[in-house]
C-alpha cells in the first residue's frame, strides 16, 4: 500500500498535493486501500484539524479531526477545486459531474450529488472526532464513484451550519468556514 501525500492549505496560497513518481516518471494512481491527509484550515489559514481518506473497495471512508469550530452541526462536502483560498469559495462547488448532474441533498428524491456527505457534530468546546464514508467519491484510480484526483484536484469544506439534505444549492449549510486540498500532483 502507497501512502498519497496531501499538502496543506495555506491562506491564500493553495498548494497541490504530492504523488509518488512512478519509474516512467508520471504519477502512480492511488489503488483500493491506499489513504492521504489534508490539513484543514480555518479562515484565518490556521491549521485546525486533519482528514485523513481511505479508499475502500466500494467506496471513501473520511475521518475527520478538528477543533476550533463552533458547537453543534456542520455540514461537510467535497468541492471541485483543488484551492482554499479563504474565503474557500476558490474549492467552487460540489463535485458532481454526472449527466446531467444531480441536485443537492442526501434526502433529495433526485440527488444526491457527488460531493454531499452527512453533518458533522462539534462538542461544547468545539472539536470534532467523525467518520463519513461515501460511494460518491473515491481517490482510486478506479472503482465506483466520482475520482477525486482530476486535473484540478478537490477540496474538503466544512460549513458553518448543518445540511438539511435537501434544499438547493448547499443545504442552508452557510459559509465555509475550513478546508482542506485534495489535489493530484
Amino acid at each position: 500500500m502507497r501512502p498519497i501525500a496531501f499538502a496543506a492549505a495555506l491562506a491564500l496560497t493553495p498548494l497541490a498535493a504530492c504523488a509518488s513518481m512512478g519509474s516512467n516518471g508520471g504519477a502512480v494512481r492511488a489503488t483500493p486501500g491506499d489513504f492521504g491527509e489534508a490539513t484543514l484550515i480555518n479562515g484565518e489559514g490556521q491549521r485546525i484539524g486533519r482528514a485523513q481518506f481511505r479508499q475502500g473497495a466500494t467506496g471513501l471512508l473520511i475521518r475527520i479531526e478538528a477543533t476550533g469550530l463552533t458547537p453543534g452541526w456542520h455540514g461537510v462536502h467535497i468541492h471541485a477545486t483543488g484551492e482554499c483560498a479563504a474565503p474557500f469559495t476558490s474549492a467552487g462547488a460540489h463535485v458532481n459531474h454526472g449527466e446531467p448532474a444531480a441536485p443537492h441533498g442526501l434526502l433529495n428524491p433526485d440527488g444526491p450529488d457527488d460531493g454531499d456527505l452527512p453533518n458533522i457534530h462539534a462538542a461544547a468546546d468545539g472539536s470534532v472526532s467523525a467518520e463519513v464514508f461515501t460511494t460518491r467519491a473515491r481517490i482510486a484510480n478506479e472503482g465506483p464513484g466520482q475520482w477525486l484526483w482530476d486535473a484540478d484536484g478537490s477540496a474538503l469544506i466544512i460549513h458553518a451550519n448543518p445540511d438539511d439534505h435537501t434544499s438547493q444549492p448547499i443545504g442552508g449549510a452557510g459559509a465555509r468556514v475550513a478546508c482542506g486540498v485534495m489535489a493530484a500532483g
